[in-house]
């Protein structure tokens, strides 16, 4: 990449050494943009646990940031999300894509995550399409704000998430939607040794 890269990912596991490598591109002059499950939406929550740590890292690599939110099957919806990025159902991000510098599209079963690098059989298709990479990177940046929170640091290097509504930007000190007992879980899953398991 040169420029720039757009990945979209149900499952964001991106270790330590992910993390590194998009410091090095964010170092290089390469925008990285990242869009993931929130905590509510994601139907794994243990996956979503061996996320977490690597939050506040890779914003200080320079990664935007962005989480899926849970959205109401029957809310009113963007639909080009709905229908390209979600599963079956509207609640969770179901999509598993980049783009790479406005020319080049990746599509296919992959996550960003252990068991899809390590565990599992993938299957992907990496498309030579500036036409369909360009849409791509166009649907992220006029939909993914009023569909996802926008993960930043605080000048105390706290996380907080920011959610665009219709008359303002409202910002949460916690994981959105969630309540206490399910923050805790993540918590307790992260300090357990199973990173490479999810």
């Amino acid at each position: 990449p040169e420029r720039s890269i757009t990945l979209v990912s149900p499952y964001f596991i991106p270790r330590d050494a992910g993390v590194e490598l998009f410091r090095k591109l964010e170092e290089r002059g390469v925008e990285v943009r990242v869009l993931t499950n929130s905590l509510e939406a994601n139907d794994v929550a243990m996956v979503h646990a061996g996320y977490t740590k690597y939050r506040k890292p890779l914003l200080r690599a320079g990664v935007e940031l962005w989480e899926m939110r849970r959205l109401d099957d029957d809310a009113p919806q963007v639909q080009d999300l709905q229908t390209g990025m979600m599963g079956s159902s509207a609640s969770s991000l179901h999509a598993k894509t980049f783009a790479v510098d406005g020319e080049t599209l990746f599509v296919g079963s992959f996550n960003f995550d252990p068991r899809s690098i390590h565990l599992n059989t993938e299957l992907g298709f990496v498309i030579e399409s500036p036409e369909l990479a360009r849409v791509l990177e166009q649907e992220f940046d006029q939909q993914v704000r009023f569909s996802a929170y926008r993960v930043v640091l605080n000048e105390d290097g706290e996380l907080r998430w920011l959610e665009q509504q219709e008359h303002g930007t409202v910002t949460y000190t916690h994981e959105p939607g969630t309540g206490p007992l399910k923050r805790l879980m993540v918590f307790f899953w992260s300090l357990m040794p199973i990173e490479s398991l999810l």
